[in-house]
């Protein structure tokens, strides 16, 4: 539905803004306390908008040792295409459990701290500092020197840009 030029759909009975949910942008430095939580970014809470209060889940990375902060609407998308896999199938079997088996559903409290569940916490090896990036329509949450290892790491940007996004048509007049 558009209203005012907006795109926005309704989600659990309130209406969003549909472009909230993949333009999550911003990289911020945080801190883990003593019980696994952070302060949530305030400007990442600006972006997600409602959805904030809706919710999370949080799982590993599939490629990366970092965390995936999912809004609980973005969940529900690619858990309803995962419960597509024919699940007889040994190979959908493994990924799914695999996949799934971490994911946590992780609420904001009321000073808008997020509790790391300890066994993600372990896999990321996260300590104190960490990186909070949104990541279009995720969040990632990495150990501090994690990530700045993952930026240092030698890498052919230009060969990664054309292997990605070489056959796309950036002219093509497709906005959605």
């Amino acid at each position: 539905m558009v209203i005012g030029g907006k795109n926005l759909i309704i989600f659990d009975s309130v209406l969003i803004t549909k472009s909230v949910m993949n333009s999550l942008i911003g990289e911020f430095d945080c801190k883990v306390d003593a019980k696994g939580r952070f302060m949530f970014p305030v400007n990442l809470r600006k972006q997600l908008d409602d959805l904030f209060e809706k919710g999370f889940v949080i799982n590993r990375n599939l490629h990366q040792k970092c965390l995936v902060l999912y809004p609980i609407y973005e969940w529900n998308k690619l858990n309803k295409k995962l419960s597509k896999l024919n699940r007889l199938i040994k190979a959908n079997d493994v990924f799914v459990r695999k996949f799934t088996g971490g994911a946590t559903v992780a609420d904001a409290d009321s000073t808008g701290r997020v509790l790391l569940p300890k066994s993600l916490v372990e896999y990321a090896d996260i300590t104190i500092d960490i990186k909070v990036l949104g990541s279009n329509n995720v969040i990632e949450i990495w150990d501090k020197k994690m990530y700045e290892q993952f930026l240092s790491e030698d890498m052919d940007i230009e060969k990664l840009a054309e292997d990605v996004l070489g056959s796309l048509n950036f002219n093509d007049g497709d906005d959605d």
